[in-house]
């Protein structure tokens, strides 16, 4: 699978996945978490693609304009994200989108140039901490409930910290649409990943917290040691820390500054 990137003013549809590429330059792949698509999630980097990087925007399988799926898959992203990265790419993952991010970097950490995960649901991490054994117990019991999707919806988004108020009418109704995608697939923890790889791997590593909730805090900084990264907290947003604009998007450029090859 090759995709078609040249074009940055439009978006294009290869073996199903859905890609928008933003601006030109050194290629940084954002990887969307659930109940959500690529241009909503990550509308406020946009101007990110003023400042001499390529933005590839991707709707992950099972949502928006890519092919439908009966759930989402952290194991067929990783392979879209590999095909996506090319010779080499900046990596920043959100949520359920960090796993998928995780397992490319893993595959192929030459052609990484960086690793950014905004609260990605690592469970392998923070085992001791009481905060984060009980969000991740939480949202376990959600799994097989018998909920509605509109009361589902509004029950996960509170358990990981955002406002389904401050979401607007839409993109909650957006969002109820996408639950099948999301409880009919691979479960975040079920993962199996690679830390030792990414621990070994020279390329740099970022995890990001908001600020927002113990839990998220502690597995974050939890696996930023684990795997050698950096660890920050962009407060503002609850979970959906990419909302922030300015400054995730400050630590992002920090990050990348003068890392245009892999090592």
């Amino acid at each position: 699978m090759n995709f078609d990137l040249a074009d940055p003013a439009s978006g294009s549809t290869t073996n199903g996945l859905y890609v928008e590429t933003w601006g030109d330059g050194t290629p940084v792949v954002l990887v969307h978490g659930s109940l959500a698509i690529g241009n909503d999630e990550w509308e406020a980097q946009r101007p990110l693609a003023e400042q001499g990087f390529a933005l590839r925007v991707c709707d992950r399988r099972g949502y928006g304009r890519s092919e439908s799926a009966i759930g989402e898959d952290f194991l067929a992203d990783a392979e879209d994200i590999v095909e996506l990265m090319g010779a080499g790419a900046h990596l920043v993952g959100h949520s359920y989108g960090g796993i998928g991010a995780m397992l490319a970097a893993a595959r192929y950490p030459e052609r990484t140039l960086s690793l950014t995960l905004l609260e990605a649901p690592v469970t392998a991490v923070a085992h001791d901490d009481p905060a984060s054994r009980g969000l991740v117990d939480e949202i376990r019991a959600m799994w097989t409930s018998d909920a509605s999707d509109r009361d589902f919806v509004v029950a996960f988004l509170t358990a990981v910290g955002s406002d389904p108020d401050e979401l607007g009418p839409d993109l909650l109704a957006s969002a109820v649409d996408l639950v099948p995608v999301f409880r009919q697939g691979r479960p975040f923890f079920d993962a199996d990943l690679p830390l030792a790889v990414l621990t070994a791997a020279r390329f740099p590593k970022l995890v990001v917290a908001g600020g927002h909730h113990p839990g998220f805090d502690a597995m974050c900084r939890a696996l930023a040691r684990e795997i050698g990264g950096s660890f920050a907290t962009v407060e503002g947003a609850g979970h959906e820390i990419q909302f922030t604009g300015e400054p995730i998007n400050d630590l992002l450029v920090g990050l990348w500054g003068g890392v245009t090859t892999a090592t």
